[in-house]
């Protein structure tokens, strides 16, 4: 497997496709979006040359790695001769199932399709393919190149050789892959979305303000940034996304979706990527500052 294509260039694409280049493969990076495109590639050269600047890394591989890498606004071009296609697009059911029967259609009769997807049953999208032995999840954590693991996730019919391969594949990345079954959530959101709906619902409450919930799961359970301040990061329109997918997927009321987190969503307060959420992000991340609506 010398050759992978990555389907959308938003946080997470421009993430796979850095790791992928970086370790040798060839990268068509692929959006309908040239704008898109720019903006992952300017992402992947700014991540290149932080690890330049911190000796992680030469000049002449971050020369060699952006060697590696093509764009493409035509899916068709983008995938046409690629071994393994990774789908990093919105987490949304049908727009997934819409790209994996372009894919289908696209991919050479070999290659292998997988989806980045946090929640979404692998065993669906691999349904609308001619090919479900051959449709696994590889759930990557943001940000790419620095997390080390891999949630590995086989449909109903994806086959063992194709999980090995792509358990392989992962290390060859220097990632820890982690088999997992194809269940609502998976492993990671199956345990983390609750965590951050409930804090939602305990600010909803009045339990405690977001600064005081954030520190004590920082201070108390060692986290590194608080569920809230984490919940902005990943993208409240996401976290939502998830919950539902959870709620629908194991009908249990525990997997309700905070009313907050729906009436913040509908607002477009979105977290990091809006510039507000349950802090303000307007001047940058680098300060944790408590949206207007939150503060005492």
């Amino acid at each position: 497997m010398k050759k992978v294509a990555v389907i959308g260039a938003g946080t997470m694409g421009n993430g796979i496709a850095h790791v992928f280049a970086q370790f040798g493969y060839e990268v068509s990076l692929v959006d309908i979006s040239q704008d898109s495109l720019d903006r992952g590639m300017a992402t992947i050269e700014k991540n290149l040359d932080r690890m330049v600047s911190k000796e992680k890394i030469s000049a002449e591989d971050k020369a060699a790695t952006l060697g590696r890498l093509k764009t493409f606004t035509s899916t068709e071009e983008g995938v046409k001769t690629a071994d393994l296609i990774v789908e990093a697009a919105t987490e949304n059911e049908s727009l997934k199932f819409k790209i994996f029967e372009q894919l289908d259609k696209a991919a050479k009769p070999e290659a292998i399709l997988a989806t980045n997807t946090s929640s979404i049953s692998i065993t669906k999208i691999a349904a609308v393919t001619s090919r479900p032995d051959k449709v696994i999840g590889m759930h990557f954590m943001n940000p790419v190149p620095v997390m080390k693991l891999v949630e590995i996730i086989r449909g109903y019919s994806t086959s063992d050789e194709v999980t090995s391969l792509i358990m392989e594949t992962s290390k060859s990345l220097k990632k820890t892959p982690v088999e997992v079954n194809d269940y609502p959530g998976f492993v990671a959101n199956r345990i983390l979305m609750p965590m951050i709906n409930e804090a939602i619902i305990t600010l909803n409450e009045g339990v405690a303000g977001v600064e005081e919930i954030d520190t004590v799961m920082k201070l108390g359970m060692a986290h590194p940034m608080g569920p809230l301040q984490l919940a902005d990061f990943i993208g409240l329109d996401v976290c939502l996304a998830i919950m539902e997918v959870l709620y629908s997927g194991l009908g249990n009321d525990k997997y309700a979706p905070s009313p907050l987190l729906v009436n913040m969503v509908a607002a477009g307060k979105k977290g990091v990527k809006s510039g507000e959420g349950f802090y303000d992000w307007s001047h940058g991340t680098k300060e944790l500052i408590v949206a207007s609506n939150f503060k005492k």
